[in-house]
């Protein structure tokens, strides 16, 4: 029997020829051929009443039922593909499996790196140092650059398609900067080119951000060798400041670093817009929200 048509309509049609309307009446009003008709009829006729015939039951799709050991499993192997979640699970899972659950608890495939050296116990007692600290006490600081290689990381095309552009080749142009950032305000920002070395960082500290701050103020920075010095040390007390050192390996505790992906994205997005590089790198910290000189 040809698939498309339901047991009901067969039954109908069966039954509407036997009461003596005309076959063509029937496949005209319920839009069969009259060679289906003629196939129904020969087989009610050979075999009885004719019964649609149920599909084999399909086995469901094995399912990953336990949603908070799903949870825990996954915070412990997030780094790992979807074939190996699912060998690593067991059960006879298969990646489509994963793939579902991952797709319930509405986790996205995103991958941050800490590094192995770092010393927990010493990231523990320093945030615990912060918290008697009021937010508007703690300043951030930090240096950062961008070369003219970099690019927005995006493109809009059609489903299946890769949107094709071009980059430099050649040796980069490179602009860096350091700035502070305090209460969520991006402060005393200076840009660059080359690298930042004892001499700046002093220069800047003494005339561009502790005039800026308050006393009690902390300055929060990382190990660099130039972020040290006797003049560094004596500038910061003699303006009522401290300067605490982050735990080694831990850039992810210096909360102006989630600033530079902000301002590199307004970059990369407006080469073109300027006529030199060191002027879009400039304008950043002009036009962005949050940031004042």
């Amino acid at each position: 029997m040809p698939a498309p048509y339901s047991d009901d309509l067969r039954q109908k049609a069966i039954a509407a020829v036997k009461r003596g309307e005309r076959k063509t009446d029937v496949s005209g009003l319920l839009s069969i051929s009259r060679n289906t008709l003629d196939l129904w009829l020969k087989r009610e006729a050979e075999e009885g009443p004719c019964r649609a015939m149920k599909p084999p039951r399909q086995s469901g799709r094995q399912k990953i039922k336990e949603r908070e050991r799903f949870r825990a499993f996954i915070q412990q192997h997030g780094g790992k593909t979807q074939a190996q979640l699912a060998t690593l699970w067991g059960d006879k899972v298969t990646q489509q499996n994963i793939s579902d659950a991952l797709q319930k608890l509405g986790v996205s495939r995103k991958k941050t790196y800490g590094y192995q050296e770092r010393d927990e116990q010493k990231r523990q007692l320093f945030e615990q140092q912060l918290n008697p600290k009021s937010v508007e006490q703690l300043v951030y600081v930090d240096e950062a650059g961008i070369d003219n290689r970099d690019d927005y990381p995006d493109g809009y095309c059609e489903i299946g398609q890769r949107f094709y552009a071009q980059k430099l080749g050649k040796r980069p142009e490179r602009v860096s900067w350091i700035a502070a950032l305090q209460a969520g305000t991006v402060l005393a920002p200076m840009t660059f080119v080359g690298r930042c070395n004892r001499d700046l960082f002093e220069t800047w500290l003494a005339n561009c951000l502790l005039p800026r701050l308050h006393s009690g103020d902390v300055i929060v920075i990382d190990n660099a060798s130039f972020h040290r010095s006797q003049y560094i040390e004596e500038a910061v007390v003699a303006a009522g400041c401290e300067l605490w050192d982050l735990p080694p390996y831990s850039p992810d505790l210096n909360q102006i670093e989630h600033w530079w992906f902000v301002l590199k994205n307004w970059m990369r997005q407006r080469w073109e817009e300027f006529e030199s590089f060191r002027d879009c790198v400039d304008a950043a910290f002009k036009l962005c929200p949050n940031v004042t000189a």
